[in-house]
């Protein structure tokens, strides 16, 4: 204790620099802040003011006491009178690190001090300062003081050596070792007099807290800077700018962005591209614009990111003809439109299916010899497979290998989820394994696709065996993965297997969301479990989940289904309790469900009550209303409800004309019958398998069964497969007419067909 006393009374003595760099602080610096922060790396946290000189002494003292027990101080050195810094220059200029003058530095308790003054002396030689620096650090026990690093910084970056002294800060602002109660500002702005009052070391500070993601701090750097009129640089605000608007909420860069301007820091383009890609990415276009506009009102000419940013934006958000206004204005202006650019006017065509305009932008980058890129490529083939084009998407696929362009993970499972889509399994399986051969590894994206057309279809042994090597492969299953099995599952009638999988999604900890709710309640619905699904919803509530109109329906129509046409109808009076608004489907399964339970009147109420509801009636729930009117006898309102549609330009589809052809055949109307089924071909539409099992059905009925059969031949001849109840309803009546031939003849038929249709099969599966 003695010594350290001794020490702080030599130090007293003999430190003038300090007294003034101390009277420096009392007069200008800043509130002192504290360098710790969660992580231990250095930050800038404020602290209770106290007075700059107690902190000095205090700091001090703590440097002391540390220097005390980790140096072998002798007593005879703790005075300073003996050093001479022109000396210890002269040494370190020679490179004597050996010499023990040189070395006797780090025997005094003061030896953190004493360096300081040493690089003051070699403030004119910066390399020769950061060597020694370097050198100093690398003694044992010793510890360089903040105000070391910040007088050496001072020193690098007068000298020019930015880089080195950039480094001097990140080692100072992300070390451990900063003396609490000293912050490196008020350091730095403590010494900046030293050096003929340059302030660039500052933006170096603000620019070191920005890189090191410390962005709390470099903005609280920014508005100390602004306060003591230090303006930093345009491309430092910048790169804060960027970063808070990556990972901080809006208001965030926005408010920082006025605080640029008000500190007369100029935005540059970057700085407008930044704040213009954040409103549109918010869906803020208007202001988008606004910024847009001030830009050009500052005289800064907006490039092609900016015209890029705002193409985008406007297209995601529909507005196309915005977005191909701002196209043609870039082209007016200069500004060449790259890869990028079509790349989003394509998108945004093809996200709201508009593929002729989409496919114009992607023959004008050919036509400018803008090369295009996985991503355009990918974003149309995306499109056609969602159209359900997809020798056009195949063709693509094709298109981009020829040209050089790999296909990526993105491109391979838009394919794989549209063969899926399209029932083509075999296609997508053989597409999963040349995406392996490819070397592109599957997402769990790429096997749900595939795992959601096998459940489909019924495929759940393929499904489980796509599942077992996605599991191989380390790709874990996510919620929508499980929920696809699931339904596949319960689809199946597996419905141990899919209790066991819910069973083992928990016990992975996935929290089951509103759309797994959703197919569990429709696989308990599905195998006559109607209580249980009911007891489902009281349980999600509890769990804070709402359901939503999807699942009501889902109960609405299992309701009906069942029989319980008044349990139906209170799961939609609970539903609008709940606050859950319905929607065109609601209600047409409403429509239909009182349809085939006959209450045909209550349906027609329901039906008008959507326009009640501001609900616009669709073919789906006008096809209902008809198909319950025409199996309830009411063939005459049918047939006003089908041309009401027809005026309000629904078109009928097959099922509603289908619907009106079979109340007619029920009624002996075969005449008015015909007519319809020459209005549908002539509209373009093809009859079915259930119009022409209609046709069948009723003309045998009717025992007009010479016809029946020219329907059935018509059938096979226009590539509709009949099923085993239209070649049943035929032999039948044969048999009952007598007509033995004829019945062996069409059985013999059916069973040539079922036969060709697993040899079929049995081909298609060895492929």
């Amino acid at each position: 204790m003695l010594l350290m006393l001794r020490g702080f009374h030599g130090f007293r003595c003999e430190t003038a620099l300090r007294r003034s760099l101390i009277s420096s602080i009392r007069s200008s610096s800043p509130t002192p802040l504290l360098h710790i922060n969660a992580s231990g790396a250095s930050a800038l946290i404020k602290v209770s003011p106290l007075p700059s000189i107690v902190l000095f002494c205090l700091s001090n003292c703590f440097c002391l006491i540390r220097c005390a027990f980790t140096t072998n101080a002798k007593s005879e050195c703790v005075g300073d009178k003996g050093l001479n810094e022109e000396l210890i220059c002269g040494i370190v200029r020679k490179g004597y690190w050996d010499d023990c003058r040189l070395v006797g530095l780090f025997d005094s308790v003061l030896a953190p001090i004493r360096v300081c003054r040493v690089l003051l002396k070699l403030r004119e030689e910066p390399r020769l300062a950061l060597e020694l620096f370097n050198w100093a650090g690398k003694q044992k026990g010793f510890r360089h003081t903040t105000e070391s690093y910040c007088i050496l910084a001072h020193i690098l970056f007068n000298g020019r050596m930015y880089n080195g002294a950039r480094e001097i800060l990140v080692s100072l602002v992300s070390s451990k070792r900063v003396v609490p109660g000293v912050d490196v500002f008020d350091m730095l702005w403590l010494t900046k007099s030293i050096f003929s009052h340059r302030y660039g070391v500052f933006d170096a500070l603000f620019g070191v807290l920005t890189d090191l993601d410390l962005l709390e701090e470099a903005s609280e750097c920014f508005s100390r800077m602004s306060r003591f009129r230090i303006f930093p640089k345009t491309r430092s605000c910048n790169n804060l700018l960027h970063r808070l608007s990556r990972s901080c909420p809006r208001n965030v860069p926005r408010k920082f962005f006025e605080d640029m301007v008000a500190a007369r820091v100029k935005p540059s383009v970057f700085t407008y591209n930044i704040m213009i890609d954040l409103a549109c990415k918010e869906g803020d276009l208007k202001t988008a614009r606004g910024l847009f506009l001030q830009m050009k009102d500052m005289a800064l000419m907006p490039d092609t990111v900016t015209y890029n940013t705002l193409i985008d934006g406007h297209g995601k958000f529909g507005t196309l003809e915005e977005a191909v206004k701002l196209f043609e204005e870039m082209k007016e202006v200069g500004c060449t439109p790259d890869v990028i650019t079509y790349n989003a006017l394509i998108n945004c065509f093809c996200k709201f299916e508009k593929m002729p305009k989409a496919l114009f932008y992607f023959h004008e980058m050919k036509i400018q010899r803008v090369k295009p890129n996985v991503v355009t490529f990918s974003t149309l083939l995306d499109a056609f497979c969602k159209e359900g084009m997809m020798q056009e998407a195949a063709k693509f696929f094709e298109d981009m290998k020829q040209l050089g362009v790999r296909p990526n993970e993105f491109t391979y499972t838009s394919l794989i989820d549209g063969y899926c889509k399209m029932g083509s399994l075999n296609e997508a399986l053989k597409l999963m394994n040349k995406m392996l051969q490819a070397g592109v590894p599957m997402n769990i994206v790429s096997y749900t696709a595939l795992v959601d057309g096998l459940c489909e279809a019924g495929r759940m042994e393929e499904a489980e065996e796509v599942f077992k090597e996605m599991l191989k492969g380390g790709v874990a299953a996510n919620q929508i993965f499980c929920t696809s099995l699931i339904h596949g599952y319960f689809k199946a009638g597996k419905v141990e297997k899919a209790m066991d999988l819910i069973k083992e999604m928990r016990g992975h900890g996935m929290d089951p969301d509103i759309s797994f709710y959703g197919t569990l309640i429709w696989g308990l619905c599905n195998q006559g479990k109607l209580d249980e699904a009911k007891l489902l919803i009281g349980k999600i509530t509890a769990e804070g989940i709402h359901a939503n109109h999807v699942i009501y329906t889902i109960l609405m129509h299992a309701s009906f289904k069942a029989g319980r046409k008044v349990e139906g109808l209170n799961v939609l009076k609970e539903m609008q309790d709940m606050g859950v608004v319905p929607t065109v489907v609601t209600c047409g399964a409403v429509v239909d469900g009182l349809c085939k339970s006959g209450a045909i009147e209550e349906a027609s109420t329901y039906f008008n009550w959507m326009e009640d509801m501001d609900l616009e009636t669709n073919l789906l729930v006008y096809t209902a209303l008809i198909d319950g009117l025409c199996k309830n006898n009411c063939l005459g309102e049918a047939e006003k409800l089908f041309y009401q549609m027809v005026k309000e330009d629904l078109a009928p589809d097959e099922v509603s004309y289908t619907s009106l052809i079979d109340g007619n055949l029920r009624h002996g109307n075969f005449e008015r019958a015909f007519e319809l089924r020459n209005e549908m071909i002539n509209n373009g539409i093809k009859l079915g398998l259930k119009t022409y099992a209609s046709f069948i059905r009723w003309l045998c009925q009717f025992n007009q069964v010479e016809q029946a059969r020219v329907f059935l031949n018509e059938m096979n001849e226009k590539g509709v497969l009949p099923d085993e109840a239209i070649y049943n309803c035929l032999i039948r009546k044969y048999h009952e007419l007598g007509n033995m031939d004829e019945a062996i003849a069409v059985q013999k038929e059916m069973i040539e067909t079922f036969n060709g249709i697993s040899d079929c099969v049995v081909t298609n599966e060895q492929m």
